[in-house]
């Protein structure tokens, strides 16, 4: 029998990781055993545990082929060399949107990620990478409007905390509801407008409409004082 190479064992890991993806989003990851994706891939049992010690860890793996390149849209590591930081927010999130849209991998695994799995039992840990994975996401963001306000694009009206779990939680549920319903709207477009309508709101030019609209009552419609009167 000739000998397993290299590249043998990677094709097979990747046939692993491709059954999975499909088995995963058909049935969900709760209800799917290894034994079933080593059937749908025509392999033995044995042949997924030399790869893989457990669910969980498939799952990791498959998650990690594709977050990776969506979380580098938004690291802002590069934030240094960007003269708006607002623009390369906004870059990022357009490059997040198309590639959901438009990488079938792409969308296959957050629709799985987001409404197929169980973050229990063996899949708590995933759950747990998940939530460090969004508080590096939101360390990124807070730098990048930090460095916004420090440049005027936005008020100090607002903390850059406040306005980066802002901006994380707009892309965040605008990303999983279009994963419920593609047809509902045009994610790339809707999503852009609906960034430039909150960043829009955190221009210094605007403040809270409480703070600048006059408070209407019955003491506005009162008749004019005297001093007012002998003005007129």
């Amino acid at each position: 029998m000739a000998r397993r190479t290299k590249q043998d064992a990677l094709a097979t890991r990747n046939l692993i990781l491709d059954t999975a993806e499909r088995v995963f989003q058909r049935r969900g990851v709760s209800r799917t055993s290894l034994h079933e994706i080593a059937q749908a891939a025509g392999l033995t049992r044995g042949a997924i545990y030399w790869h893989f010690e457990n669910k969980a860890e498939l799952f990791d793996a498959m998650m990690l082929r594709v977050t990776l390149p969506l979380e580098s849209s938004m690291d802002c590591g590069g934030l240094a060399g960007a003269l708006v930081p607002l623009d390369f927010l906004r870059r990022g999130v357009a490059q997040a949107l198309r590639q959901t849209v438009s990488d079938p991998q792409v969308r296959r695994v957050f629709e799985i990620a987001s409404h197929k799995t169980e973050y229990v039992d063996e899949l708590q840990v995933i759950r747990d990478r998940r939530i460090a994975f969004r508080e590096e996401c939101l360390a990124d963001l807070e730098r990048l409007f930090a460095a916004a306000m420090k440049l005027g694009q936005i008020g100090r009206h607002i903390a850059a905390s406040v306005a980066a779990r802002g901006a994380h939680a707009l892309i965040d549920g605008l990303l999983h509801n279009w994963l419920l319903d593609p047809s509902a709207f045009d994610l790339e477009v809707v999503g852009l407008a609906a960034l430039d309508t909150y960043l829009a709101g955190l221009f210094p030019a605007r403040v809270p409409a409480s703070a600048a609209a006059p408070r209407v009552g019955a003491s506005h419609l009162a008749a004019p004082t005297k001093s007012a009167a002998r003005r007129h």
